[in-house]
């Protein structure tokens, strides 16, 4: 889609004479050249590597009672060589995507031999202690064959580990294995800058985001939701810094940063709205929302398409809400539509401006 774009805007662009064919055939050739972002080919290669995984764990959980308990060892340490052996060899011959699913395989068959030698001979420990020593093998695996592949297994890991800790602790707070949740998000980003895979930080992002949406169901008070819209915010704002050191690394993690600090603060609106709903700390409450939609629009609009559609629906939204809690309650039905109608109106009239001064800054 983005390649049909580009090749309309450069014979746009050689049509007004602002651009030679010569060097737009150049640029179109240098594009063409790049690895694609999706290929069919890749996602089929992980698919077959997740199954083929999947038939291991299971062979696995199976016991195999009647294989000697070395054979079982030997067979499965075997395996996990041989295919790591074999991704080295596919990486030396450029076979990135084979090379990919084979590393899966390993990071997987890992899994599945702690789970045998745990089996076999009965060693203390719990599967919370599995997750951890699993998601530390993948991230070990992804650092040495600086793969992206692994690094979203290991985004998957830390999301089972979590699930596992709340499983066996009915969602209560014990402990500090809470705490391994945001550390594990944190080294699934690290690797996502060492290695390249941008898609998979949003499995980190999310698990941070479902890490506080956890938070705050242990306490669910006021404080709690202030602190997510607080803290979104400057997270907004600081996304936002030319600092020298600050700026660099927030353009190479793209849209996500600004967007998920974004979704942080929206989140704690909202729950702020579930807390109060009617008075004066309704209308306060109403008026910080809107403002920080626009101050999200007004500090990353331009750029971050992400953030600027969030910034939108959450104006709207919150403009809809405030009209159906204070104008519905005294006018009729009709009228309430009317009056939606009216705020859609003005809402669309702000965007309709505010994309054009976009426009206007980006061609100046």
């Amino acid at each position: 889609m983005y390649r049909g774009r580009l090749e309309r805007d450069l014979s746009l662009w050689v049509g007004k004479g602002l651009l030679g064919e010569e060097t737009a055939g150049v640029l179109l050739a240098e594009y063409d050249s790049r690895p694609a972002s999706f290929s069919l080919g890749r996602v089929l290669m992980a698919l077959a590597a997740v199954l083929l995984a999947a038939a291991v764990l299971l062979v696995v959980a199976s016991n195999w009672e009647a294989i000697p308990r070395l054979v079982r060892v030997g067979a499965i340490l075997a395996l996990i060589w041989a295919v790591h052996i074999a991704a080295a060899l596919m990486l030396a011959r450029g076979a990135a995507a084979a090379a990919g699913g084979l590393l899966v395989i390993g990071a997987m068959s890992f899994g599945g031999a702690i789970s045998l030698v745990g089996q076999m001979y009965h060693l203390s420990g719990d599967e919370q202690t599995v997750m951890y020593l699993w998601f530390a093998i993948a991230a070990v695996s992804a650092i040495l064959f600086r793969s992206a592949a692994v690094v979203v297994v290991a985004g998957f890991l830390s999301w089972a580990s979590f699930a596992v800790y709340l499983e066996n602790h009915d969602t209560h707070w014990i402990g500090l294995d809470p705490w391994m949740a945001p550390v594990m998000a944190v080294i699934v980003i690290a690797l996502v800058r060492y290695t390249g895979a941008a898609r998979a930080r949003h499995l980190a992002y999310l698990l941070l985001i479902g890490w506080l949406a956890w938070l705050y169901t242990l306490y669910e008070e006021m404080a709690v939701a202030l602190a997510f819209a607080v803290g979104g915010m400057a997270g907004v704002v600081l996304t936002a810094l030319p600092h020298p050191r600050i700026a660099p690394l927030v353009r190479s993690a793209g849209a996500a940063p600004a967007f998920y600090s974004l979704l942080v603060a929206a989140i704690g609106f909202l729950l702020l709205h579930i807390e109060i709903e009617q008075g004066w700390r309704l209308v306060v409450l109403g008026l910080a929302t809107l403002a920080a939609a626009v101050l999200a629009i007004a500090l990353h609009g331009r750029n971050n398409g992400a953030v600027r559609y969030l910034a939108y629906t959450t104006f709207a939204a919150e403009m809809l809400y405030l009209a159906s809690v204070t104008v519905g309650s005294i006018l009729g039905t009709s009228s309430l539509f009317l009056f939606s109608g009216l705020v859609v109106a003005f809402v669309a009239w702000i965007v309709i401006r505010l994309e054009r001064r976009f426009s206007r800054e980006a061609r100046a």
